[in-house]
């Protein structure tokens, strides 16, 4: 039988915060961070975590709610007035956006120095060569968490579920950087029927689709290290996109849902508002 190490998110985001106060330490002011949000209860407690997280840090924060019905020059417009201040360091816009907002035309208005989610064309460009400061703040806290199991990642098979511009596709060139062999899973995937196919050769697997238990804990491969990026609500409960009890007990790491992926990718966001503010003090 295998020895199961359930990831604990909160943990690994402490150790970075121990690492986040001495750079803060070594600025000669903190600095800000711009959260944009629309107003439903999923971004209230995103928004919530981000805030609490800042003010332990001392990271300066500025919100700025808007309604889920906003257009898009109402968003944009926001943005701009952010990016023309040069006392906001960071500018984080929550996601998933309503539909009547382009995600693409909002990740181009950013001024890249100021993207917090490493989402503007540059920033995808020079990920895209492994040369981005600022990535995918979901993203990176995967590689965190798979990092710290201290498995070298060269030469496994690893695979990730879901194709988004914020998680799947940044983690699979990430973990490309890690030399591990990546495979991309989505929609065409599942109608396929292949998703079991994929999801059993998987030493290393990542998913991010929002299906509650999706990943079926027969599929995994025994020892394989499970990241379980989804949240979704079920019968009051948040659950992940694994079936978490039944893969537990095949994985020999694997993250849980809640108490994983998210205390790390808020801890992330810190990280990179940070970053944002030594591109702009160093481009001066």
């Amino acid at each position: 039988m295998i020895n199961h190490i359930v990831l604990n998110g909160h943990l690994i985001a402490e150790r970075i915060k121990t690492a986040l106060r001495q750079e803060l330490a070594r600025l000669s002011s903190p600095p800000t961070l711009g959260i944009l949000y629309f107003q439903s209860p999923a971004s209230e407690v995103y928004k919530a975590a981000q805030l609490q997280q800042a003010a332990s840090l001392g990271i300066r924060t500025v919100e700025e709610p808007v309604p889920v019905s906003a257009p898009q020059a109402q968003v944009e417009g926001i943005i701009q007035r952010w990016n023309d201040e040069p006392t906001i360091h960071g500018i984080f816009v929550h996601q998933p956006m309503p539909p009547q907002i382009d995600p693409q035309r909002v990740s181009a208005a950013i001024d890249p120095r100021k993207d917090i989610e490493g989402i503007h064309p540059q920033n995808s460009a020079r990920r895209f060569f492994a040369k981005a400061r600022i990535g995918s703040c979901t993203a990176l806290a995967v590689m965190e968490l798979i990092e710290s199991t201290g498995v070298d990642l060269a030469g496994k098979e690893a695979v990730v579920v879901g194709h988004s511009e914020i998680v799947g596709r940044p983690v699979s060139m990430l973990l490309l950087d890690k030399l591990a062999t990546t495979t991309i899973c989505h929609l065409g995937t599942d109608k396929a029927g292949r998703l079991e196919e994929h999801v059993r050769r998987a030493e290393i697997l990542v998913v991010a689709v929002g299906r509650p238990q999706l990943i079926k804990g027969a599929w995994i491969k025994p020892g394989a290290i499970v990241i379980d990026v989804g949240i979704n609500l079920v019968k009051g409960r948040v659950v992940g996109d694994v079936e978490f009890e039944a893969a537990k007990k095949r994985a020999a790491f694997i993250s849980p849902v809640p108490g994983g992926v998210g205390p790390v990718t808020v801890m992330m966001v810190m990280k990179n508002t940070i970053e944002a503010y030594k591109l702009q003090r160093d481009s001066r």
